[in-house]
């Protein structure tokens, strides 16, 4: 397969876009530093040529847009689920990086014996809940205060999954020099910062709550493995972010509810806001996901409360969010009163390794 990428859009369907989205995420995986997962989706669109399987023939004969729906992720992770549970073994070598294999050979042979285990894993997209993106998070708010904003943040957070990041005021930060969070914390983030650091300001969260379509107990071991699935196996430190998370979630869990990202985003902007609070809805690799009506509604809204925003009750959104015509992720900001416009405050590694700043 090729390792340039195809173009394609989002909302592509149809079995040429079903193979330019396994073309691509073998790409970006080489591209960012996931060789095995290049090679396990590799494997898997191996078996789409002359599909044998119900399992492949699903995935040949996608209905939905593939990369939208981040179907190579939802197989990939249900053949990574299997070899976490040590229920195929065959597929060690591969996650060992062996060379000389054929790896779609053992990728079929998993398929057919494991076929019943790895179907459900095509119906949901995949659930990382990376707490390293919670480092974006934490400079755009320095950013904004820096901007005059209260320093006091009131954050609401759609696609929340194990809710690992409404935990952000846990973690020690170390962003280019700055410092910020409990020392030494309930983990520790210090990405490779490139550019200027951000600024330096005292910032203090008044509130912290998420939702997800389908939320999961970190407690939960089956539900916290299914997390652990969607892990890339080459970044070793986020098999430790996750077990530091369950900790955390364990000692006290995060605040989060079942509900979808437009009903969660409306309730949250009627609430009363405090004087002297910036309220913040923020996300992170997650907008792809959102259905277009719930997109629709969640700007309109945010635009319709950041017009009633003022300097004491102002408002903020932060998205850490791929963009797919240059294929990296992008920290963009809006605020209000200011506008409300679109401001790129930083490329940033997908799981937080790196963060070139711009603001």
């Amino acid at each position: 397969m090729s390792e340039r990428y195809e173009p394609i859009e989002l909302g592509d369907t149809g079995p040429v876009a079903v193979r330019a989205a396994f073309a691509n995420q073998v790409a970006y995986c080489r591209a960012n530093g996931a060789p095995v997962t290049a090679r396990i989706v590799a494997a898997l669109a191996a078996l789409l040529d002359q599909p044998a399987s119900e399992f492949a023939r699903r995935i040949a004969d996608w209905k939905g847009a593939p990369l939208a729906d981040a179907l190579p992720l939802r197989a990939a992770g249900g053949l990574h689920a299997l070899h976490l549970a040590g229920t195929a073994h065959e597929l060690a070598p591969i996650y060992a990086d062996a060379d000389d294999i054929n790896d779609a050979a053992i990728a079929a042979g998993v398929v057919a014996r494991h076929e019943a285990a790895l179907l459900p894993w095509l119906d949901g997209p995949p659930q990382t809940n990376e707490a390293g993106r919670s480092s974006n998070f934490i400079a755009a708010m320095l950013w904004l205060a820096d901007k005059g904003l209260p320093q006091r943040f009131d954050c609401f957070e759609i696609g929340s999954s194990a809710g690992i990041n409404l935990m952000i005021d846990r973690y020690h930060y170390d962003l280019g020099g700055v410092h910020v969070g409990p020392t030494p914390g309930a983990m520790a983030f210090a990405p490779e910062w490139r550019g200027n650091h951000p600024p330096m300001h005292a910032i203090e969260f008044a509130g912290l709550k998420g939702c997800d379509v389908a939320p999961v107990d970190l407690t939960d071991p089956a539900q916290a493995l299914r997390l652990k699935a969607y892990i890339w196996p080459e970044h070793h430190v986020r098999f430790q972010r996750m077990e530091a998370a369950i900790a955390a979630a364990t000692e006290q869990a995060p605040k989060l509810i079942h509900a979808n990202a437009a009903d969660f985003v409306e309730a949250e902007l009627v609430r009363p806001q405090a004087e002297g609070t910036t309220r913040v809805l923020m996300h992170s690799i997650v907008w792809q996901y959102v259905p277009s009506d719930q997109q629709a509604r969640v700007t309109a809204a945010m635009e319709a409360a950041g017009a009633r925003a003022t300097a004491e009750r102002p408002l903020a959104w932060i998205a850490l969010e791929a963009n797919r015509t240059v294929h990296h992720h992008e920290l963009v900001v809006r605020y209000w009163p200011g506008g409300g416009a679109p401001v790129k405050l930083a490329h940033a590694h997908a799981h937080g390794a790196w963060v070139e700043w711009s603001g």
